[in-house]
């Protein structure tokens, strides 16, 4: 028996069901990229306004690329499902019920997706996609305009295939209709990335329309957000939790994710907006403080974690944190290597870190390293090497920067320290493997992958000093492996 409307009465007592009247929620927010954590984040703040204040607005989601099981299997359910906070102590639940439609590109067609968000009640279009999916340039944030996906969108804009494409599209739908535009809203971890969502839309809206750009700069916002909350990839073994959880009723699109949240969002809408400071989250006029406290103190040590940890052998961050030394190198990285970059004031970041440890050891949630360490070229610019840049202006030390990126480094060589393959994800994997194929291991590999100016731009590679901490930090690990040269890192603090 699925999860759907008429099964909702099945339920243990204890899972918190809709009691609000779902005809009266409206699509007002179109959202692209129905993956897990808008499902843990976003959805879940929707559903508590409606739940305790009586908000309309609910969401049409959409996936563009991939993910046309789980649009399937959320329309076959009425457009409900379920969300798990994974404590050590015990799983909570609740049905979401505040998305109203679903959408896929690829199986009921681009014009479709176009003339939802063509809708005259969307006010905003907001964005989950990963970094990778706003076809931009991690080094200078921003369009890349060779990418293949922008390329066909120049050549065929009423047909887009990227997410930029889409939106742009969107809103010369809107302007010719003479109807009013949406905010459009990033909840992706990158720096501004409003700014970031900002400068791609407008630089290809300039390429296909000088007109049509200025309309979009004089008529849409693109307001920065913070999102916080660890959200595991979903596995057959989650769902099964899931469905134990729900009494027996199966939820294919179920998601678990820690009981912790953060939103922070600059208040900056052209055309309405829910009352999300009702549930706890955050409206500023300034994100960015946040932003690099989150991308740098929470992001920037789960990399390290990740890709010091799955060379080690951990799967899991908590398995991470069974090790004290990788436990120490963490604090440290987040004490003495990002807190003093950041601009956020009036903020205890030794409370911080010690709650974002705590996180980390959290058992229930299984978060694999292996996920975390994907994508590495779109991440590592904004969680590591801005910090880098911030020590090497004012002389200081990174160490534990420099070995962080030299685990990125061995991990994208793709093989292991027991010789074994590793399954590398990242967008640039033909770059990267030629990078690694063409060079030869020790200071030559680090050198060729410095050349990847998407990721490093033009200054670090030229800079000697980053050159030699990264080099010995990569040495260090051929030479002792990743457990040991952690060990050894924290020896020196």
């Amino acid at each position: 028996m699925k999860l759907s409307s008429k099964t909702l009465s099945n339920l243990p007592k204890n899972i918190i069901v809709p009691s609000y009247d779902r005809t009266k929620i409206k699509s007002r927010i179109v959202h692209l990229g129905f993956g897990a954590f808008h499902r843990a984040h976003q959805a879940v703040y929707a559903d508590e306004l409606a739940e305790q204040f009586g908000s309309d607005w609910g969401f049409c989601e959409v996936n563009l690329i991939g993910g046309e099981q789980q649009i399937v299997d959320l329309n076959a359910q009425g457009c409900l499902y379920s969300v798990a906070e994974m404590a050590p102590e015990g799983w909570s639940s609740r049905v979401v019920g505040v998305v109203r439609r679903a959408i896929h590109g690829e199986i009921d067609g681009i014009n479709t997706v176009l003339e939802a968000m063509a809708e005259p009640d969307i006010a905003i279009v907001s964005i989950t996609i990963t970094e990778k999916g706003y076809c931009y340039q991690p080094s200078t944030g921003k369009l890349a305009e060779n990418h293949p996906l922008i390329q066909h969108d120049i050549a065929h804009p009423q047909t887009p295939k990227s997410a930029p494409g889409l939106i742009v599209e969107a809103l010369r739908l809107r302007r010719e209709r003479h109807l009013p535009a949406f905010t459009v809203m990033s909840c992706d971890n990158m720096p501004e990335n409003g700014h970031v969502t900002c400068n791609v839309i407008l630089g290809l809206a300039r390429i296909q329309s000088e007109e049509l750009a200025q309309w979009i700069e004089d008529h849409v916002s693109f307001p920065s957000t913070m999102v916080d909350r660890i959200v595991p990839a979903v596995t057959p073994e989650t769902l099964d939790k899931i469905t134990h959880k729900l009494g027996g009723i199966i939820d294919p699109v179920g998601v678990a994710c820690e009981p912790f949240r953060q939103w922070v969002i600059e208040d900056n809408f052209v055309n309405g907006r829910p009352e999300w400071e009702k549930v706890g989250a955050e409206l500023v006029q300034d994100v960015l403080p946040f932003e690099e406290m989150k991308l740098r103190m929470l992001n920037g040590s789960h990399s390290f974690l990740a890709y010091l940890g799955y060379l080690a052998g951990y799967a899991h961050i908590n398995d991470c944190m069974q090790d004290d030394n990788y436990v120490a190198a963490a604090r440290h990285l987040m004490l003495k290597e990002q807190a003093p970059t950041l601009r956020a004031q009036d903020v205890d970041l030794v409370a911080y870190a010690d709650s974002l440890i705590e996180r980390y050891h959290n058992t229930a949630l299984q978060h694999r390293t292996w996920q975390i360490a994907m994508d590495g070229t779109q991440k590592l610019p904004q969680r590591m090497l801005d910090s880098v840049r911030y020590h090497l202006k004012h002389n200081r030390n990174f160490d534990c920067l420099a070995l962080g990126i030299a685990g990125w480094m061995r991990y994208v060589g793709g093989i292991n320290e027991l010789g074994q393959p590793i399954e590398v994800s990242d967008p640039h994997l033909t770059q990267l493997q030629s990078l690694v194929n063409t060079s030869k291991e020790g200071p030559e590999r680090v050198n060729a992958l410095l050349s990847l100016d998407l990721v490093f731009g033009n200054e670090l590679p030229k800079n000697q000093k980053f050159v030699d901490c990264v080099t010995l930090a990569y040495m260090h690990l051929i030479s002792y492996g990743a457990r040991q040269s952690v060990a050894k890192l924290v020896q020196g603090f």
